[in-house]
């Protein structure tokens, strides 16, 4: 897993509107999360969600227990910053996600657009995948975006790994229906083009 470090530098010295991975609006995740018909009470968790513009989103629409995790402190201060008062109603939460201990099944839905991708050790996605099963309601809802198959080889300057949904799908195992998949061309802020692959997956009942 990268540093800590690395990332509180990427956040201390780029905008964040100056990241490959900027999004004005998080659209497909937004679409993908209201399409669970979960009510806007329910528990919603973005991993790696730090300075991310989903949370704006998910306010506009009315969620109202959201919480975002990153590993950054910075990220997660621009968000705040960004979102005003409005930051009161969120739960943040500085932590690696490989590190972090959450209640045993607490979140209806856990989102996470471009962390997965960046684990390259089979036993840190290992760890990963079952803390969302512990983390997760049983017939929860798991959304994970990451590169396809065809985008980069890097981000960052870290190396990552690269996903079709057939792949993702395995990568989390048989705990997992995959639900739907998806691809999205994401465009840059430095005009440049990266192929990512959604998918939605509910968790299983043995969790």
């Amino acid at each position: 897993m990268q540093s800590k470090e690395h990332w509180e530098r990427v956040y201390s010295t780029k905008g964040t509107d100056a990241v490959s991975w900027y999004q004005p609006h998080a659209d497909r995740s937004l679409q993908l999360i209201k399409a669970t018909g979960v009510p806007r009470t329910a528990s919603v968790i973005d991993v790696g969600g730090g300075a991310s513009t989903l949370v704006d989103d998910l306010l506009a629409e009315s969620y109202q227990n959201i919480t975002v995790l990153d590993l950054s402190v910075a990220a997660l201060n621009a968000a705040k910053k960004r979102l005003g008062a409005q930051a009161g109603s969120v739960t943040w939460l500085e932590s690696d996600i490989l590190k972090a201990e959450f209640p045993r099944h607490t979140y209806d839905v856990w989102h996470d657009r471009a962390v997965f991708h960046f684990l390259t050790d089979p036993e840190d996605r290992r760890i990963y995948v079952q803390s969302v099963l512990r983390s997760v309601k049983p017939g929860g809802h798991v959304i994970v975006a990451t590169f396809a198959e065809d985008g980069p080889l890097q981000c960052s300057g870290l190396p990552v790994m690269r996903y079709s949904a057939t792949q993702l799908h395995a990568e989390f195992g048989e705990n997992f229906t995959l639900v739907s998949h998806d691809r999205e061309l994401h465009h840059t802020p430095f005009g440049t083009s990266q192929q990512f692959t959604y998918c939605y997956f509910r968790a299983g009942l043995r969790a």
